[in-house]
């Protein structure tokens, strides 16, 4: 097993990372000290496949729970499923003793965070993730929320989980282009902290479904220093983690939500901090074909549709948390493995770079 500690004092956790963990599921969170019912929030797709085995292991472990499913989708990541959600584990006798255990990719996890952050002003969680971008991202750091019309996750809290159980074997049974979206956070990462990561995830496979508990733990490893620098993002050390998300956020936005699924935004928005970090960080052209190389590989999206207009990515743009005060607060590469959050970049320089997706890659 691959154990990632999380030191956060008080709120500190473990990720545990091994093929067929789920299986001692039950053990693992009654090690956490972690007592009273569980309320395991799923959603439509992850519930056939993956709940009876966690079920059998909390069973095993004498611990009492309920199942709650939300239909599969971002569109479930509202204000009114969370409220649907509450109102569920109160009818099914949960309390201020209960726990919450997320099963599934980043929407039930972000929005079963959320409702543990809110119910009975806040109960444990558990995070078991199911996808690629919640295995290595999303899954860690504590950061819940919900969307809204005018944005993603403006609506939200900080609430770290109790323990973080992470079972590579789960991909198995993503779709493809579920799989293949993870690898943009994957390549994120190496982006910004390990470069030499990037000959790692070239030597994958993108159709084998087999990811090594040792990358994903390498991964989760970047992410919890990260926030264990900066937990709230005051400092702007975890503001790094957004590389290649705020113009990534502002076309994911600019679309019906689960049209472009999370990680193929976060791919072009990749691309357009790679074309900027060349620019204005002095970032070599070789590196940027490296990183554009990876996320061809995984059949990743380079290319921005004609259809989804400038000025409505823009807009979201202007909305993104990622802005403070009205400036413009940008992550580009020096070198591979190497991030800053720089201040110089302008709404020109935005313009330009959505203008440079539209050309082939």
């Amino acid at each position: 097993m691959q154990t990632v500690h999380v030191n956060l004092v008080d709120r500190s956790y473990d990720v545990l990372v091994a093929e067929g963990i789920i299986t001692n599921a039950g053990k693992l969170i009654q090690q956490a000290d972690l007592q009273g019912k569980a309320a395991i929030i799923t959603d439509s797709n992850v519930a056939p496949l993956h709940a009876a085995p966690l079920m059998a292991a909390l069973e095993a472990a004498g611990i009492k729970h309920t199942l709650h499913t939300i239909p599969a989708g971002e569109a479930s990541k509202s204000l009114s499923a969370a409220n649907e959600l509450c109102g569920s584990l109160a009818d099914a006798g949960h309390d201020r003793k209960s726990f919450v255990i997320a099963l599934g990719g980043g929407v039930v996890g972000d929005l079963a965070g959320f409702v543990a952050s809110i119910f009975y002003r806040g109960i444990p969680f558990v995070q078991i993730p199911t996808t690629i971008v919640s295995l290595v991202d999303s899954s860690v750091g504590g950061k819940t929320g919900v969307n809204i019309p005018a944005g993603k996750n403006l609506v939200g809290s900080f609430h770290q989980p109790k323990l973080v159980i992470a079972d590579p074997l789960l991909l198995k049974t993503l779709d493809p282009r579920e799989y293949h979206e993870g690898f943009a956070e994957v390549i994120k990462h190496a982006c910004i902290r390990d470069a030499a990561m990037l000959d790692d995830i070239a030597m994958l496979d993108p159709t084998s479904r087999f990811v090594s508990a040792e990358l994903i733990a390498r991964n989760v490893a970047i992410k919890a220093r990260i926030v264990e620098a900066d937990e709230h993002e005051t400092l702007g050390i975890r503001a790094l983690l957004n590389f290649g998300h705020t113009i990534g956020h502002g076309i994911e936005a600019s679309l019906p939500y689960g049209k472009m699924l999370h990680g193929e935004a976060i791919a072009l928005g990749i691309r357009a901090a790679l074309f900027l970090s060349e620019s204005h960080a002095g970032l070599d052209h070789a590196s940027s074909i490296k990183v554009l190389d990876l996320l061809k590989k995984f059949h990743l999206p380079l290319q921005l549709d004609e259809s989804i207009a400038t000025a409505t990515i823009m807009d979201k743009l202007s909305r993104d948390k990622k802005f403070a005060s009205g400036a413009i607060r940008f992550v580009l590469l020096d070198q591979l493995g190497s991030a800053h959050v720089a201040s110089n970049i302008t709404a020109d320089d935005l313009l330009s770079a959505i203008e440079w997706l539209r050309t082939s890659a």
